[in-house]
């Protein structure tokens, strides 16, 4: 949990720290925005082959290297004098994090019984969601407090705790020995069909939140003082989502999929259509908060079911795919924003998310 919530604020901290970055290097915001996406991309880009390459090495031995490359790219990240150097620790960080997703899942609920295992995954996706509640604002105001490079390499403390941690307690055993090495129900089509749904609800999801600030000041009219409350409010909401839905995970696994994404549709359709209106905006947006952590962690959950191969694949396969909707959803989202501005880029999302669920809902019809 302490490594998923220092994987994620690494990888969202940037945000936070963009203007400070930006003036401190003399490179433009576009440039500092690029170790977020240029992060997104790799992690959607190497996931796979890595969790391919890694399968015969014991997860302990896997989960501490990736741990002392987290380490180590924070204390780059935190020396970086210039543009360069800074970037190459980032890539370094969405390496490590990359396979960390992949690995993690598998690893963690294999030490405890597949009755709980949806749990465990909830608990998982506590510790990542604290990251934007908590760790990325910390962040923030430590490095608006001092440094832009304090918060970054501050991130090595956690990191070196897991590292030790994981080290000393983690069994070491064969990859595919492990309890959760493989899917408990295989099923190739159930996994195509998780996997397509996931990647246009994230598709869908930042499509429009990619640009939520502009669409909460030019659109609901919030004044930046306030937007800035709203988005802690939303990445509450999101705490919240995944804090609910790790209780129901084991019970329930495909109707809190389904729930979710339509949830987030149902938030992002009513922003669009109600978002000009000060109250509805709060209302929605809470909505689309409290379902977007709880789509990624439902098809993490359903990855541990129905891998047709390697629990580990499946995993990397699906942080690829949902990554990889990160990216192609902001660049969605800023095609349609010239063009219709940031209510269309939330009805695009709005849209592509009600295809994910109708994925999902053709996915039970055809293969109860």
């Amino acid at each position: 949990m302490l490594a998923a919530f220092t994987f994620n604020t690494a990888e969202n901290l940037p945000v936070g720290l963009l203007d400070l970055v930006s003036r401190s290097l003399a490179v433009s915001p576009s440039a500092v925005g690029l170790l977020v996406t240029g992060y997104g991309v790799t992690v959607a880009v190497a996931s796979v082959p890595l969790a391919h390459g890694t399968r015969a090495v014991p997860r302990r031995h896997v989960l501490t290297g990736l741990l002392a490359a987290l380490v180590v790219s924070s204390l780059l990240a935190a020396s970086a004098r210039s543009y360069g150097p800074l970037l190459v620790a980032r890539l370094l960080t969405a390496l490590a994090q990359a396979l960390f997703w992949a690995v993690m899942g598998p690893v963690a609920v294999g030490l405890f019984t597949p009755e709980v295992r949806g749990r465990v995954v909830g608990a998982l996706s506590v510790a990542g969601s604290l990251a934007l509640v908590l760790g990325v604002p910390a962040g923030t105001w430590l490095g608006g407090h001092s440094d832009w490079r304090v918060p970054l390499g501050a991130l090595a403390l956690p990191g070196l705790v897991s590292l030790a941690t994981i080290a000393a307690l983690l069994p070491g055993s064969p990859p595919e020995a492990e309890p959760a090495a493989y899917g408990t129900g295989p099923d190739a089509r159930r996994f195509a069909t998780v996997l397509t749904a996931g990647t246009l609800s994230a598709t869908g999801a930042f499509t429009g939140y990619t640009y939520i600030v502009r669409f909460l000041g030019d659109v609901s009219g919030f004044a930046p003082g306030a937007v800035d409350v709203l988005l802690v409010a939303f990445g509450a909401a999101c705490l919240a989502g995944v804090s609910v839905t790790g209780a129901l995970l084991d019970r329930f696994p495909r109707a809190v999929l389904t729930t979710a994404v339509a949830t987030q549709a149902a938030g992002m359709l009513g922003l669009y259509g109600a978002g000009a209106r000060p109250v509805a905006a709060v209302v929605f947006l809470v909505l689309m908060g409290g379902a977007l952590g709880p789509v990624f962690m439902a098809t993490q959950n359903e990855m541990l079911t129905c891998a047709p191969g390697r629990t580990d694949i499946a995993l990397a396969a699906n942080s690829g795919a949902y990554n990889g909707g990160i990216a192609a959803g902001a660049a969605l989202g800023g095609l349609v924003l010239p063009l219709a501005g940031a209510r269309g880029a939330f009805l695009a999302g709005g849209l592509l998310t009600v295809g994910a669920c109708a994925v999902l809902l053709g996915g039970r019809l055809s293969h109860p």
